[in-house]
């Protein structure tokens, strides 16, 4: 029997409705290019090989690694797993054939990271449907005005349109974790419905703007925004960041990466 290792989060579901509830929300369709994040012990790996023509799975763990070798033997031309061993952290998603479809149990203590991981390659991602502690999920789906709402909402919603679909209390896994879990599907937007154009400049004002969130953004922008800039705009500098929606932190990021007059 497998023992989770702490070092790598792991926490195996094993409640069959809510793996049920999962595989129905993802849908699999057999020429589907999916890829398993942390299969763990095959509680979504399995079904999905049922449905599937194919499933690649990246894993870090060298036990399960060894298991799966076992069960799915790499070297028969005919097996249906393809097994990615290393860092999801590190894997190149470009590697794989698009449009992929994204499915994983994630780990909790690095969920955050592995989302700005993937969402690098959200121009070759169909779709992706993640278990996450439910804080995580409540944060990312968070409207603005409310106490979840923060970095990484506005840094996932102006890439994804972003849906909570299952809550999944602690006794669906082994070990049980310490807190709810849920799972989220996110789907990419459109090249064109994406409203910023300079990304790296988006990043720096969010993070700005978020980095004392509770002082006006005349305060946490005035690295980047003047009075003046405030009027134009048509923001009220003394509201916070928390404040404002997607769209007017895109707003902000083209004003200030507009050509100066004179350049």
């Amino acid at each position: 029997m497998h023992k989770a290792k702490k070092r790598f989060g792991q926490n195996f579901l094993v409640d069959e409705r809510i793996i049920a509830d999962i595989i129905s929300a993802i849908r699999p369709e057999p020429a589907d290019n999916m890829v398993e994040i942390g299969p763990g012990l095959g509680a979504l790996t399995r079904p999905l090989l049922k449905r599937l023509n194919h499933l690649h799975v990246v894993e870090i763990d060298r036990d399960i690694i060894a298991r799966l070798e076992r069960d799915y033997p790499q070297d028969n031309p005919q097996s249906k797993l393809s097994i990615h061993a290393g860092d999801a952290l590190e894997f190149d998603l470009a590697a794989l054939p698009a449009p992929l479809r994204i499915v994983g149990n994630l780990p909790y203590n690095i969920s955050s990271p592995l989302l700005f991981h993937f969402a690098a390659y959200a121009v070759r991602i169909r779709d992706m449907h993640f278990m996450l502690q439910n804080e995580v999920v409540e944060r990312m789906v968070a409207e603005p005005s409310t106490p979840a709402y923060g970095r990484l909402s506005v840094m996932l919603q102006y890439r994804f349109l972003m849906e909570k679909l299952l809550d999944v209390p602690p006794q669906s896994f082994r070990p049980a974790p310490k807190v709810d879990s849920a799972v989220v599907r996110m789907i990419p937007l459109p090249a064109g419905e994406i409203m910023v154009r300079n990304e790296k400049l988006f990043a720096a004002v969010v993070s700005a703007a978020f980095g004392q969130r509770r002082k006006t953004l005349r305060n946490t922008l005035r690295s980047y925004l003047n009075e003046a800039d405030f009027a134009k705009l048509g923001i009220d500098a003394q509201l916070r960041a928390e404040n404002l929606g997607v769209a007017e932190f895109a707003k902000v990021v083209n004003y200030l990466d507009k050509p100066k007059d004179g350049d």
